[in-house]
């Protein structure tokens, strides 16, 4: 299991970032890079379960351990899904997620924190995070 870290500056107040991070338009936008027509089902909401799929029903299913609007997110990881049916025997248990938010004068420093990631998934995190937070990045500064 490994731990990964990813962070970007984003000229845009933390809270245009957050939003725009977890809307449904723009989430399917910058997480496109991790897979073409990505969206999510459920609420954002602190212990609420959440579905990130593409469109073929595959992808994972998390809780939302922790939720303080443009500050912190923390997603427990609960399974994989395959055809739309979680896993109950997963590799990824235990793993979390977590989106943090600074702000200083008007630039937001988003840093990603990902722990228990299994280590055949480590190289594909590794390159796409960056690319999607540049999308998310060009979503936040754009006019």
């Amino acid at each position: 299991m490994s731990k990964l870290h990813y962070s970007i500056t984003i000229h845009a107040p933390k809270a245009r970032v957050h939003n725009l991070m977890l809307a449904d338009h723009s989430y399917r936008e910058w997480t496109s890079e991790f897979a073409p027509g990505s969206y999510y089902k459920g609420a954002w909401d602190k212990g609420a379960e959440i579905l990130f799929l593409n469109p073929k029903g595959f992808g994972m299913r998390a809780r939302i351990a922790e939720h303080r609007p443009a500050e912190f997110v923390s997603l427990e990881m609960l399974s994989e899904v395959s055809d739309g049916v979680p896993d109950s025997q997963d590799q990824w248990q235990g793993s979390f997620e977590n989106y943090t938010y600074t702000e200083a004068n008007g630039i937001t420093t988003i840093q990603v924190d990902i722990s228990g990631v299994p280590v055949e998934w480590a190289e594909y995190m590794n390159a796409t995070w960056p690319k999607a937070l540049a999308k998310l990045q060009m979503l936040c500064e754009r006019a």
